[in-house]
């Protein structure tokens, strides 16, 4: 019989989350103090017992606890909390480990947020939609001269963009305040292809191929792979709108020591020196003409370098003006051992 570990056992018994073990038999072990709390249940009372025996009104935690079951799955709790569960088979067949994490409180921020983001949108809509049909209105009444057409065109333009900026705007002002992050294995290779598969068409309209070269075997890191995904996603679509008709995008990703990275690289029009360092700042456009016709609301590179460093990562960009960009981002590295 294998000698118990200290450490485990200091981190089993004093863990916040809930943690419990299933033998090679497929059988529970006594769950930690912190799931036993969160399930309300009696260590003693399902210790050695089937999870179907243990927990038969749980259907979705006897899945957890399966040998094979799933990797993340959402676990109901007593008093209508919910728990997200992260399920993972020991090496060799000896079993499964669950961790049990209550995020009650976090999806309720999120559908707080949700619920701002439509409230605000739904505040601005009626007076942008005013200005935009407005704008319409003039058209009707007498020839505009091409100064004129011009200065129209830009208010339609703006006022969509205000349209669009209302929810980024409220998104990236609860990131910024701290709202908690997930924390699951995630693979971002895999991330990568999702995003370039949702920005085919785009790319596609501009004849821009988007290459991918992702190192072999790029570790499953530890973060919030909604958020990182949307990151990426924000890279990709500036690249997209930067680059010159028929050329290509790179895409790298790459793991060196502790740290896993990604590049997107692109040989658009690049950015100027001088504003190299104004790039994050929130609602910054560059004054390049090219920049200011082509939409955005100057909130996607704030809200990825935010993402980024709360997941304790770096990002930073390269550019030569008409030669292209490359941003590229670092997380540190957090690797699930399989080798216990």
């Amino acid at each position: 019989m294998a000698e118990p570990n200290p450490i485990f056992d200091l981190i089993f018994r004093l863990s916040t989350d809930g943690m419990l073990v299933i033998d090679s038999n497929g059988r529970c072990g006594t769950p930690n103090p912190a799931a036993a709390a969160l399930l309300q249940i009696t260590p003693a009372d399902v210790a050695g017992k089937d999870p179907s025996e243990a927990f038969p009104k749980n259907p979705n935690l006897v899945r957890l606890l399966r040998i094979g079951g799933p990797a993340i799955i959402d676990i109901p709790l007593p008093r209508d909390r919910t728990a997200q569960g992260i399920g993972r088979d020991l090496i060799g067949g000896s079993g499964r480990l669950a961790l049990l994490s209550d995020v009650t409180e976090q999806r309720q921020l999120e559908s707080r947020r949700a619920a701002l983001v439509k409230a605000i949108a739904h505040d601005l809509r009626n007076p942008i939609n005013a200005i935009s049909g407005y704008a319409d209105l003039v058209t009707k009444f007498g020839e505009l001269n091409e100064r004129q057409q011009r200065f129209l065109s830009r208010i339609l333009q703006t006022s969509n963009k205000l349209l669009g900026l209302t929810g980024e705007l409220v998104n990236l002002a609860w990131v910024e305040a701290g709202m908690p992050l997930q924390y699951v294995p995630f693979d971002l290779a895999a991330l990568i292809r999702q995003v370039v598969k949702a920005k085919s068409t785009e790319a596609l309209q501009k004849k821009i191929k988007i290459i991918i070269s992702a190192q072999h075997s790029v570790p499953t890191i530890m973060g919030d792979p909604e958020r990182i995904k949307k990151s990426i996603a924000h890279l990709v679509d500036n690249a997209i709108q930067y680059s010159h008709p028929e050329s290509n995008i790179m895409i790298h990703a790459w793991q060196h020591g502790q740290e896993v990275s990604c590049s997107v690289a692109d040989r658009g029009i690049g950015i100027a020196a001088s504003e190299i360092d104004m790039i994050w700042d929130r609602l910054w456009r560059s004054s390049d003409e090219r920049v200011l016709n082509t939409p955005g609301g100057g909130i996607g590179l704030t809200y990825t370098k935010t993402i980024i460093e709360r997941h304790g990562g770096r990002i930073w960009v390269e550019s030569k003006l008409e030669e292209g960009t490359t941003f590229t981002f670092m997380l540190p590295l957090t690797q699930i051992d399989d080798h216990r």
